[in-house]
């Protein structure tokens, strides 16, 4: 019987493979590099910023679980945001710290994992906990939630982004088609129903739930930074393609207040 993959089969893999560190073809590290990861992330996933909706939080103490590189991050801190992020792979978090630094932007950065926030941070200390895309890596979600809650202030708010058992990515991986994100070797990627979702977020009052993003364009493409899209896509219109987005979207994104 194979063991159930651990948060160090989670580290190890991200540490091999930070997130969207293929954005640009740059030099790591330097100003230009850091603006074409941006450019490209928020060109791929335009949903995001309104998602996270950065300005609202101007002066407010944000907690981001799982930072990555530091996309979102640094348009929290770029908006005036009290902002501090957990990270498990050490390798991203190297990279968004360095990213701070070539910004000259403040924020705090801590090595840790979301099951053990309340043993790292104060408690309810937090106006916004932020996530997005990384909670369906973790392999105790439901004990992730209940240390959110701890960290989290009575008023405060939660939005995070799930991977959505119900979309096209996860059918056609179902189907057989090789689909590019949290396939190839992923220790865990779990995906969740909007049912799930409400029973999984314990402590919580759910506030809304919408689902967004298909990948539309030709991987061979993307990776030589061409946006050529599937034929299937390409003859679509855009009214229906966005249609499609929101009923079978490969993100959940949830926004949701303690109870």
């Amino acid at each position: 019987m194979s063991k159930s993959p651990t948060l160090k089969n989670v580290k190890d893999y991200w540490n091999l493979r930070p997130c969207n560190i293929l954005h640009s073809q740059k030099k790591v590290g330097s100003k230009e590099y850091f603006n074409d990861v941006e450019s490209r992330k928020y060109f791929v996933e335009p949903h995001i910023p309104d998602f996270a909706n950065f300005n609202l939080w101007t002066s407010k103490n944000v907690l981001e679980i799982g930072c990555g590189i530091g996309t979102d991050a640094i348009n929290f801190a770029r908006a005036g945001a009290n902002y501090t992020a957990i990270e498990l792979s050490d390798e991203s978090l190297k990279i968004a710290k360095q990213r701070f630094e070539t910004f000259d932007l403040k924020g705090t950065f801590i090595e840790c994992n979301a099951e053990e926030l309340s043993s790292k941070l104060p408690l309810k200390a937090y106006d916004l906990v932020y996530s997005f895309g990384v909670l369906h890596h973790t392999p105790n979600p439901q004990k992730a939630f209940k240390e959110i809650r701890k960290v989290l202030k009575d008023d405060g708010e939660l939005r995070i982004m799930l991977y959505a058992r119900n979309s096209w990515k996860a059918h056609m991986i179902n189907a057989g088609y090789d689909q590019p994100e949290a396939q190839f070797g992923c220790p865990i990627a779990d995906t969740y129903t909007r049912e799930q979702v409400h029973k999984i977020l314990q402590g919580f009052k759910v506030i809304s739930i919408t689902q967004d993003h298909i990948f539309p364009y030709k991987i061979p493409d993307y990776k030589t930074y061409n946006y050529v899209k599937e034929d299937w896509f390409e003859a679509m219109p855009e009214d229906m393609f966005r249609s499609l987005e929101k009923s079978l979207g490969w993100h959940l994104l949830i926004t949701a207040k303690p109870l």
